[in-house]
This record gives C-alpha cells, sequence and structure tokens, in this order.
C-alpha cells in the first residue's frame, strides 16, 4: 500500500471517500417506495409461496429538485419546474403509481383461478385557482373519474360457470387409529373382543386446466394389525394408486370460459396504465394553470403597485397645490379617496398572490406546506405569459381524428367493452347443461405377514406374503387393477337465473356501447368548444390591450390638461380607476388565454407530449431533466 506522504493528499482522499458514500446513500434513498419486495427467508423458492410479501411503507419526502430550486428564501419556477416537480412529488401521481402494482396482483390471482378483485382509485381532479374569473377547465375531458376498469372488469361475483382452482395442489393424510369392538358372534372373530390397530397414510396431487379437464392421482396405504386368529394375514397392508379424471363437455369447457378472468385483467392492466396516464393529464393540466394564474397574479400586483404609485403621486401634488392656494382642498379629498381605494385594491391583488402560492405549493408538495421551510419561501415566476399569436388551427375533422386517437379514455372505454366481452363468453356458457365425463384408474395391493391358519391352509407360496416392497410391486405390476368410467348430465328445466344473467349482461354492453358513442361525441364537442374558447380568449385579449392603450392614453391627455388647468382632479382620479381596472383586465384575459390553450392540449390528448412528459419515467418518479434555474439577476436577496 502506497503511503501518502503529501499534506493535503489525506484530506483529499478522504473528501472523495465521504462523496462516494453520500452518492451511495443518496441513490439508496432515492430508491422508490413504490414497489413490492420479494418474499426473504431460508429455502428461497419452496417455501416462497406461504411467505408474505412486503409494500414499503410511503415516501413523503419530496425530490431533491424542490429545495434546488429555492434560492435567499424564494421558490423559482418556470413550466418546466412545475411540471416536473408535479409529476415527482403531486401526491395524486403517487397514488397512481401502485395502480399497476395492484393490477398485477389480481392477474396474479386471476391466473390462480381465483375472482377478480375491484382495486385502486379513480384519476383526482387537481385543486383549481384562488380566482379564475371567467375561466373554465372543464373542456379538457379529464374528468371522468373512477378506477378506470368497468363492472367488466372490476369484477366481486362471479358470474357463468365457476373457475376452477388453477394452483395445482398437494395433500396428505395421516391416521392412527386403535379400536375395540366388542363382539356378539365370536365363530367369525374368535375372539370375545376385536381389537384392531391401523396406521392410515394418503398422500395427493390435483391439477385442473383451462380446457376444463381436472386430474387428482393419489396414493393410500393402510397397516392393519388385529388380535384374531381367523385371518390368514396379520398384520396386513393395503394400498393403491388411483387416477380420476373429469372433464367438462358443455358447461365448464374450454380456455373462452375459464380464462375469461386471465383475459379481462390483462386488458385492466392497459387500463391503469391509461388511467395513470390520464392522471398526469389532469395534474399536469391542472398545476399548469395554477402556475400561470400565479403569473398574472404577479403582474397583477405590478400594475396595482404602479397604481398606487401613481395615486400617490396625484395626492402629494394636490396637497402641494391647496397649499400654495391654486386649488380647491376638496381635490386633496378625492386623490386621497382614490389613493387608498387603490391600496385595497392592492391588497386584494396581493393576498390572491399569497392564497395562490399556497395552493400550488401544497400541489408540488408532498407534505404540502406542513414543512416550516416551504412554508416561508415565496414563489418567483421566472416565466411571463407570452402575448397570444393569430395561428390557424387545423381541420376540425383531422383534430378530432386525433383526439379520438390520443385520448386515454376512449381507449380506456373501448378495453372496458372488450373486457365485457369476455365476460359475456363466460355467462353465454352456463346456458348450457352440465355434462361432465369421468374415468378412474386404480391398481391396488395387498401383503402381510403369513399367520398359522394361514400355515395350515396352504397358503405360504401366496403372492400376498411379503413386506412393503411387496405392495408397491404389485400396484406396479397392476396385479389387482379397476376400471371405471361414465357420464354426469345435469339439466336444468327452466334455467331462468342463466337466461337472466346473458341477457342482462348483453343489455349493459349495448349501453355501454352506446356510451362509447357519447363519449365519441363528446370529444368533438370538446375539441370544438376549446377551439372556440382559443378563439374567443384571443379576441378578448385583443380588446383588452386596446382598452388599456386607450386609457393609458387618456390618462396621459387628461393629466397634461390637468396641469395646464384645463381638466379637473376628478376626471385625473376617474381615469387612474380605468387604467388600472384595465390593466387587470388585460393580465386577467392573458391568463384566461393561457387556459384555453391548456384546455385545446387535453382535449387532443396532446399535454403529455406538448410538455415533453414521458409516461415511463413519470412511472419511475422522473420529472426529467434538471433544470437550469434562475439567472443571477434574478434571484432577490
Amino acid at each position: 500500500m502506497k503511503v501518502l506522504h503529501a499534506r493535503g493528499e489525506a484530506p483529499r482522499l478522504l473528501s472523495v471517500l465521504l462523496c462516494a458514500s453520500l452518492l451511495v446513500a443518496q441513490s439508496a434513498t432515492a430508491q422508490t417506495a413504490v414497489r413490492i419486495d420479494p418474499a426473504e427467508g431460508r429455502f428461497g423458492r419452496l417455501l416462497d409461496p406461504y411467505r408474505t410479501r412486503n409494500v414499503p411503507a410511503i415516501n413523503l419526502a419530496n425530490s431533491s429538485r424542490l429545495d434546488s430550486l429555492v434560492r435567499a428564501g424564494n421558490l423559482y419556477l418556470s413550466a418546466q419546474d412545475v411540471v416536473a416537480l408535479a409529476i415527482e412529488n403531486n401526491i395524486d401521481v403517487e397514488v397512481q403509481r401502485y395502480a399497476p402494482l395492484l393490477a398485477r396482483e389480481v392477474l396474479k390471482r386471476a391466473q390462480g383461478g381465483g375472482v377478480l378483485r375491484a382495486v385502486g382509485l379513480g384519476v383526482a381532479q387537481g385543486p383549481q385557482s384562488v380566482s379564475l374569473q371567467g375561466v373554465s377547465l372543464t373542456g379538457g375531458g379529464t374528468g371522468a373519474a373512477g378506477s378506470g376498469v368497468s363492472s367488466g372488469g372490476g369484477i366481486l361475483t362471479q358470474l357463468g360457470p365457476s373457475i376452477p382452482t388453477l394452483d395445482p395442489t398437494i395433500s396428505a393424510f395421516a391416521n392412527f387409529q386403535h379400536t375395540t369392538s366388542p363382539q356378539s358372534n365370536t365363530v367369525l372373530t374368535g375372539t370375545n373382543s376385536f381389537v384392531a390397530d391401523t396406521r392410515t397414510y394418503q398422500a395427493s396431487y390435483s391439477q385442473n386446466w383451462l380446457f376444463g379437464l381436472g386430474a387428482t392421482m393419489s396414493y393410500s396405504s393402510q397397516y392393519t394389525k388385529v388380535n384374531s386368529n381367523f385371518y390368514t394375514l396379520n398384520p396386513y397392508t393395503s394400498g393403491n394408486l388411483d387416477l380420476q379424471l373429469t372433464q367438462n363437455l358443455l358447461q365448464g369447457f374450454g380456455s373462452a370460459v375459464n380464462g375469461r378472468n386471465i383475459r379481462v385483467q390483462r386488458n385492466n392492466l392497459k387500463v391503469t396504465d391509461l388511467q395513470f396516464k390520464l392522471q398526469l393529464i389532469a395534474t399536469i393540466s391542472s398545476v399548469l394553470n395554477l402556475y400561470w394564474d400565479l403569473v398574472s397574479f404577479q403582474q397583477d400586483v405590478q400594475a396595482r403597485e404602479q397604481a398606487v404609485k401613481t395615486a400617490q403621486q396625484l395626492f402629494d401634488d394636490n396637497k402641494r397645490m391647496v397649499d400654495v392656494g391654486t386649488l380647491a382642498e376638496i381635490e386633496v379629498t378625492r386623490a386621497e379617496s382614490q389613493l387608498y381605494a387603490a391600496k385595497q385594491d392592492l391588497v386584494i391583488s396581493r393576498t390572491n398572490l399569497l392564497q395562490q402560492e399556497t395552493v400550488l405549493k401544497n400541489a408540488l408538495s408532498r407534505s404540502g406546506v406542513a414543512s416550516a421551510d416551504l412554508a416561508a419561501v415565496h414563489i418567483i415566476a421566472l416565466d411571463r405569459i407570452a402575448p397570444p399569436e393569430a395561428a390557424e388551427l387545423a381541420d376540425l375533422e383531422k383534430l378530432v381524428s386525433e383526439a379520438v386517437e390520443k385520448r386515454p379514455e376512449i381507449q380506456q372505454s373501448r378495453l372496458n367493452l372488450e373486457s365485457n366481452n369476455l365476460n359475456l363468453v363466460g355467462i353465454k356458457n352456463s346456458l348450457k347443461p352440465t355434462l361432465q365425463a369421468f374415468a378412474e384408474l386404480t391398481n391396488n395391493g395387498l401383503t402381510g405377514d403369513l399367520t398359522a391358519l394361514g400355515l395350515a391352509a396352504g397358503a405360504a407360496g401366496s403372492p400376498l406374503v411379503g413386506g412393503y416392497g411387496n405392495l408397491l410391486g404389485q400396484i406396479a405390476r397392476r396385479n389387482y387393477p379397476n376400471y371405471s368410467a361414465g357420464f354426469s348430465l345435469n339439466i336444468p328445466l327452466r334455467n331462468r337465473a342463466a337466461q337472466s344473467d346473458y341477457v342482462t349482461s348483453l343489455i349493459e354492453i349495448r349501453q355501454n356501447e352506446l356510451n362509447l358513442q357519447k363519449s365519441l361525441n363528446q370529444v368533438r364537442v370538446d375539441v370544438q368548444n376549446a377551439m372556440i374558447g382559443l378563439e374567443q380568449a384571443k379576441a378578448r385579449y385583443d380588446a383588452a390591450r386596446t382598452a388599456r392603450t386607450l386609457a393609458t392614453q387618456t390618462l396621459e391627455a387628461d393629466q397634461k390638461k390637468y396641469s395646464l388647468g384645463a381638466s379637473t382632479s376628478f376626471q385625473v382620479v376617474q381615469d387612474q380607476r380605468d387604467l388600472a381596472n384595465a390593466q387587470s383586465s388585460e393580465v386577467q384575459a392573458m391568463a384566461n388565454y393561457t387556459h384555453a390553450r391548456i384546455s385545446l392540449e387535453q382535449a387532443l390528448g396532446r399535454t403529455l407530449d406538448v410538455n415533453h412528459v414521458s409516461v415511463e419515467e413519470a412511472m419511475r418518479g422522473n420529472g426529467g431533466p434538471a433544470s437550469k434555474g434562475p439567472d443571477a439577476g434574478q434571484v432577490k436577496q
């Protein structure tokens, strides 16, 4: 080993080791808690099916991205950061990360022959802003709550033929018995009390298959020792190897009937993926609306602050002019009234901003605002709402076709309809009579020790004399075989329950088909309304911008007239109020435009593509590349 003689070499090595250990610890703690840990213990796979598996406790720690964006007591956020933080920390998204695990466990249950369980939670709509005057967030079509699994996919009761247990079963039985029976006829047993000691052993293996075949292979042996001298063999051992086969020929026949739950649950796996995608769309759209409202509130605060400064300047000027006797004292009162009205508007605007910060921080953190560090910081939005530009939208029919292809809820409805049709196969099969063919093959054996009675009877050369190996040899050679075969037929004469179940399920399918068409019709409505909303938001912004420009020009003109004595203080005060309201309306119109754009992206199913979100990465809790953070000039000390 090389000796470190340099003065700085040892501390440098310790620093490297410390950093490496921190990286290892960070990678360990960064492992997602949304998983199922395998069973642990001795003998591995042999005993794993009988051990519990563990689901780690929920993780309430936020991602490191959140801390990295806090500078000097402020949380600097861009729209990209908001999307990434929502993917990593939003609780609604984290809840849906468990859905695929739940679906896979239910699939495992179905593969073992169990009925399906309804698991999971529906899509949660995100929080709304403090104030959304004139804004509608219902155009995106993601309001379809529910587990994403229809009655065909989330059944708790089993309609149709019972699905056999598909996991093989091994059973063992042992019995040790001593009996003493008083005898009324001693001629048959040679004793007044018949005493028998028996030891019975039995083992069996059972297996069912999807096409309706059931098989049981069993082996049993019984050792018997009695106190009677009238037995040729005593003690003796009897045994047999038995194979029983049962095949359903009508009801319960075929993998389409017995494997329907497996096929339905495989569809449900796809449904849970779509449900996670739906949750991402709902959450991302919600937090983006929150963010752009926060931006508009910040711009509104700036406009209100400017209005206060303008009102303060007018008040100071009027007060100075009153002091020199060139203006009536009532004008000071008017200016002071406008000043306090402007301050009141500023307080309301700041209140909205602070409340909006709370709502947004709660949506981007797993612990909400319970953390003192997060509750104390203020959000600084790094983006500004860009004025809407005139953009030509594609043809309506093309947009509707795109929405039908991309909208997860449409794919979800189609999968659920397919699952209902899979279940209908089993329900229809229950209309048939029950016809089973069965066969049984048994190889018997008997062996034991020859008694004095047996010797006197000349049974010394009997093949029944011997030990346990002789018994196994008889069974293997099939010296004493039994055969049986037959069928069992059960015909319900009226079959009303099965008829009702089939027609009821068929009616439900027809209703689901109509609901699917209704959803397709709603897609067209959503797309068309979103296009109209975007155009109207653009027109509203243009009108608000023009009104603000005119209000600014009016105020500047009246201020010039007022300075020349050609206008009144009342008119200037009124112009200031009009300008403040026009600025607020312009900011709100810009926010409304962003909402309309987000709503159109939802309606078209583009939300994830537009925001560069990968569903696979989001499922792993990765919100995307790290943010560049604010520039040095943007950081407020």
